[in-house]
């Protein structure tokens, strides 16, 4: 099978993360599936940025180890690297072995700006893997669009300047679109009827706000950028409360201010899509890399017992249409929902097949007759739901324990019946949750090993799974866990290996919860994704 990867690195404010799309851009008119990933410091400018572009013929989510083709801008990179890779380099700035492109000289005759170096080493990498030079005029031009005709230039000067080394083989498959986890998120929560999204900035669930707010200039959609995210909770818990349907985003330290609101979505019954985007902690941890260390604080946040749905899409596609069904589910239910990403997911774009017209229902509000009772205690515990103004009614919600109507009690009688109130509405939406796909399984299906995992490990599971014979099981919605299902999964399986990216074995402390023991578990807490040589090396030691 075809399969390549393509490194391009330089410093924070070089453009590298562009630089890697416009790779995209050509490898995908070449018929190729992509996945990027991208790495860079919390640093505005300076530190070492690279991203490794992979493209293959199949379906893809995770990249390999070493790239073959390097593109540097700068030592760092040819450093790290340029060590037994096609090395591709600025010879004004580097010094390496392989094809010396002087960019910044190029860049100085045509006038360009400085930035527009890594337009001219992608052009030489077009040259180096026998890439038509009409193919990486039409990527620029879809890339660049108005701005295109400098950048061609540019990038055939760099193109001429090269030699072909390889040759990367034309597929016929039409292009599929690249997109990133957060774009998906932002698109799905619009398509399930999103009324407002709330958010204060923080990496790495910022880029949602800003596609947000892009998507939703001209419509009727409110974009909201309040103080800090205690404003941010209380202020959804307020559209919500108007009957907006609502979602706010955030990752770690955010959330933790959160929590007190979260407490009170459950106590008012106010639903609310949360996406909660995982980062490497405690505090600031580190604020531009992964981790899948907030399951177990997601699962529990809040005080008190009180119902929620916790989703963990593991592709862009399930990002879309799971964030789609969180809006539905919240309403439903009268319940918090979270969507549980991490940079891996949110921010990596990949080839990407979505359906625009994906059927999605839109729960309706259970309309009151007569005096309005907002918390009716009804058999299945969802009350009506009905937002103010309601004529001859007044519309209460409250944060204390409540009878019926929303007024505070302390009667013991009436407490337990609004405690017992909640545990018949989680009975209910697990019942109801059986009615999906909770889970995905992959790999070989009467493999007697299984790999479980959750989120964005999940595509890299899956090659390995596919490599070496393997059932992947992948719950996404971990709460209510889908016991029923899952069991049915691992119906043939004698071994279980978890894999997660955390250093205490969250997933596999809700499995055993749950009774089921795994025999092997693989943790990840460098901040990055697992690189498949290296996790079939862990995958196949763990089974030996």
């Amino acid at each position: 099978m075809n399969d390549y990867s393509i490194c391009i690195g330089g410093q924070a404010g070089e453009g590298i993360n562009k630089a890697g799309l416009l790779i995209g851009r050509v490898l995908g008119l070449l018929g190729y599936h992509l996945y990027m990933y991208y790495d860079y410091p919390s640093l505005i400018r300076g530190g070492h940025n690279f991203a490794i572009l992979r493209a293959a013929e199949d379906t893809i989510g995770a990249i390999q180890g070493k790239p073959e083709i390097v593109c540097a801008l700068d030592q760092e990179t040819v450093n790290r690297h340029g060590n037994g890779s096609l090395l591709i380099y600025d010879s004004d700035d580097c010094k390496g072995e392989g094809i010396g492109i002087p960019a910044t000289t190029i860049i100085r005759e045509e006038g360009g700006a400085p930035i527009a170096r890594n337009t001219v080493l992608i052009g030489a990498f077009c040259r180096a893997a026998g890439i038509p030079p009409e193919i990486l005029k039409e990527a620029i031009q879809k890339e660049f669009g108005g701005r295109a005709d400098e950048n061609q230039r540019l990038a055939l000067r760099g193109y001429h300047a090269a030699e072909e080394r390889m040759q990367i083989p034309i597929r016929t498959h039409d292009p599929l679109p690249m997109l990133a986890g957060n774009d998906a998120i932002a698109l799905g929560l619009i398509r399930g009827g999103l009324d407002a999204y709330v958010s204060y900035p923080m990496t790495p669930s910022s880029s949602i706000l800003h596609t947000m707010a892009d998507l939703a200039q001209n419509t009727p959609v409110l974009v909201i950028h309040p103080e800090n995210e205690i404003a941010v909770i209380t202020m959804a818990l307020g559209l919500s409360y108007a009957g907006k349907r609502v979602a706010v985003g955030t990752s770690g330290g955010g959330f933790c201010l959160m929590t007190e609101g979260v407490s009170l979505a459950g106590m008012a019954e106010q639903p609310v899509v949360i996406v909660m985007a995982m980062r490497p902690g405690p505090s600031t941890g580190m604020p531009t890399y992964s981790s899948q260390g907030d399951l177990g604080f997601v699962l529990h946040a809040g005080h008190g017992e009180f119902p929620r749905i916790v989703i963990a899409p593991g592709t862009t596609e399930e990002a879309y249409e799971w964030s789609a069904r969180a809006v539905h589910l919240a309403w439903q239910f009268q319940v918090p929902v979270f969507v549980l990403s991490d940079k891996n997911l949110g921010e990596h774009p990949k080839s990407t097949s979505i359906d625009p017209a994906f059927a999605v229902p839109i729960a309706s509000i259970r309309s009151p007759r007569g005096t309005y009772a907002r918390y009716c205690n009804m058999p299945d515990g969802i009350s009506f739901f009905y937002p103010p103004p309601l004529s001859g009614n007044v519309v209460k919600v409250n944060s204390y324990t409540h009878d019926d109507v929303g007024i505070t009690t302390e009667d013991p009688d009436l407490a337990a019946a609004s405690a017992v109130k909640q545990i018949r509405k989680g009975a209910t939406i697990e019942n109801e949750m059986a009615y999906y796909g909770c889970l995905r399984v992959d790999g070989r299906e009467d493999a007697p090993v299984a790999l479980i995992c959750f989120g964005s490990t999940g595509e890299a599971c899956r090659e390995i799974g596919e490599r070496l014979s393997l059932k992947v099981i992948r719950p996404i919605v971990l709460a209510p866990f889908p016991l029923a299902q899952f069991s049915d999964a691992l119906a043939g399986v004698e071994r279980m290996i978890v894999v997660e990216e955390n250093a205490t074995g969250q997933l596999d402390s809700l499995l055993r919860g749950y009774g089921i023991v795994s025999d092997r578990r693989i943790a990840n807490v460098s901040g990055r994704p697992f690189f498949l040589d290296e996790l079939e090396l862990k995958v196949r030691g763990v089974m030996q």
